[in-house]
């Protein structure tokens, strides 16, 4: 992996969290690839579902770092990024991190999966509780 492309991939990350937090969905989904999942609160949510999943999050700000990319394979690489949100209404933090895959496109690096791990003040590592957000049903 160049220097070109670990850049690359912070700006797509850096792009994640701008997006998110500016609300721009539009954005947001441009950083995944077409078949990208985003994996939190026990489940897997394909990129089709991802507008409503972030309707109902709490609404502040990303605050990531930089991304330490693990292991990278020409068109391929994965990599864990920290993260601490920032409510906007009450200033409450949430930590943790997410683990991710990338996938080199024709667009360039793209986002295919990200999962999500967050931190308890216990000590406690997990993806969240499974009630935290209700799939519509069909």
């Amino acid at each position: 992996m160049t220097t070109d492309d670990l850049v690359e991939i912070q700006q797509l990350l850096a792009r994640y969290a701008v997006t998110i937090t500016q609300g721009d969905i539009g954005g947001l989904l441009a950083v995944f690839t077409p078949d990208g999942t985003y994996s939190a609160f026990g489940d897997t949510y394909p990129l089709a579902e991802f507008p409503s999943l972030v309707a109902a999050a709490p609404k502040g700000l990303f605050m990531t770092g930089t991304p330490a990319i693990e292991h990278a394979d020409g068109d391929t690489a994965t990599g864990t990024q920290p993260l601490c949100f920032v409510d906007h209404a009450t200033h409450e933090m949430r930590i943790g991190y997410y683990n991710d895959t990338y996938l080199r496109t024709d667009d360039g690096w793209r986002l295919r999966t990200r999962a999500m791990t967050f931190i308890r003040r216990n000590g406690t590592h997990d993806s969240g509780r499974p009630h935290a957000f209700e799939r519509p049903t069909a």
